[in-house]
């Protein structure tokens, strides 16, 4: 089993609140997390019809029947079961009594705020980060087109065989209780060309043209995915530097893998030659960030940096102080091309470039042009600035 590098941070939450709640994606490992970190706990599973019933028919005998504490699993299918636990808790001294697990953000957040707040600490659990899989040398393009969702690693799984089952199940299940959406192709369609903009800056009515949709019904789908946690918005800067700048965010996936088998990519080759491989590179290194600041028990302190003309940086991390900034870029081989952003930016704002960054495809560390360069391989180099 792959110990979980968020392990240390829902043990120590654990010692100071009376509930943890653990969400994420579906199939990234919060059932599994909670068991190992908790082996004493009774599991209990509201996928369950039965203990669905009891839970919704008569809650209180629920939490009695489980009143050491538990495991609740997918607690958001119960949400009456939410303003229960606030009085259970209440009356108990005991940290870490309840540890509770959920995939969709509406029901389970809404749950927790309402009921809950000030009594349980939220953590969120993304698919595996490389560190947690591997350590070894690898190749790029296949780490990329695998993804990292636990089941293709754990099981040696086909990943464009999951994905596919994947995405059936998210569609037929997730987003049928979600939205009422009649024509699932359609949708089907949205996500792909979500995919098609990943990396890129979000045009929602663009977006919503090429799907044939209308605005808002865009809105209300590219939210489901933000909340099912398949993608996430990079929100641009606020800081001008007596520059125009961009106020629309960038659209990531937080797994590679999926975002390929989207665009149809199917094999490994199909990768390496594909034009959209250097946004999923880019998206894959801001993934990698989010989930190393999620595992902390951090929010994302990310940024991007875009003008009215063009010119960009990938990242800026803004840690109070000072901002740092970072580029990435998916070729093994530097050219100076690569530090026009940071060049820029860098007279622009008036920042010093003592901490400038570079993250690309090679395998080798370098030091070029008041840069410091680092491998894809070796982003926790930068977890100070998270």
């Amino acid at each position: 089993m792959i110990k979980r590098h968020i392990s240390k941070t829902v043990k120590e939450l654990a010692k100071g609140y009376p509930a943890i709640a653990i969400t994420g994606p579906r199939q990234s490992g919060k059932t599994t997390l909670a068991k190992m970190l908790f082996p004493n706990k009774a599991y209990v599973s509201l996928e369950d019809p039965d203990i669905l019933m009891l839970a919704r028919e008569d809650p209180r005998k629920f939490l009695h029947v489980h009143e050491k504490g538990a495991i609740l699993d997918e607690v958001q299918r119960c949400p009456e079961l939410f303003s229960y636990l606030q009085g259970v808790l209440d009356g108990s001294t005991q940290m870490g009594r309840f540890i509770l697990t959920g995939s969709q953000q509406f029901g389970f957040h809404s749950g927790i705020t309402q009921s809950l707040a000030g009594r349980v600490a939220l953590v969120q659990l993304l698919p595996f980060t490389y560190g947690e899989v591997y350590s070894n040398l690898q190749a790029l393009d296949p780490v990329m087109y695998r993804g990292l969702y636990p089941p293709i690693h754990d099981r040696n799984l086909n990943p464009s065989t999951w994905f596919s089952n994947y995405m059936n199940t998210y569609i037929e299940r997730d987003v049928r209780q979600m939205l009422n959406i009649r024509d699932l192709r359609t949708f089907q369609r949205f996500v792909r060309l979500c995919a098609g903009r990943t990396g890129q800056l979000l045009n929602l009515s663009g977006l919503a043209t090429d799907a044939g949709i209308t605005h808002n019904t865009a809105k209300a789908w590219l939210s489901i995915l933000e909340t099912s946690y398949l993608v996430f918005l990079l929100q641009p800067h606020f800081r001008n530097f007596n520059k125009r700048i961009t106020k629309s965010p960038k659209l990531y996936f937080y797994d590679s893998g999926l975002a390929a088998w989207l665009l149809n990519i199917r094999e490994v080759e199909q990768l390496e030659s594909h034009p959209l491989r250097g946004n999923l590179f880019e998206s894959w290194v801001i993934s990698e960030f989010v989930k190393m600041q999620f595992n902390m028990g951090f929010q994302s302190n990310m940024y991007f940096w875009r003008d009215h003309k063009g010119h960009e940086v990938d990242v800026l991390f803004d840690k109070s102080d000072k901002l740092i900034p970072l580029e990435i870029k998916s070729g093994q081989t530097l050219n100076s091309d690569f530090f026009r952003g940071l060049d820029f930016w860098q007279k622009c704002s008036g920042i010093g470039n003592e901490d400038s960054w570079l993250v690309y495809g090679g395998e080798k560390a370098q030091f070029r042009q008041n840069t410091r360069v680092i491998s894809w391989m070796d982003l926790h180099e930068l977890k100070e600035y998270l």
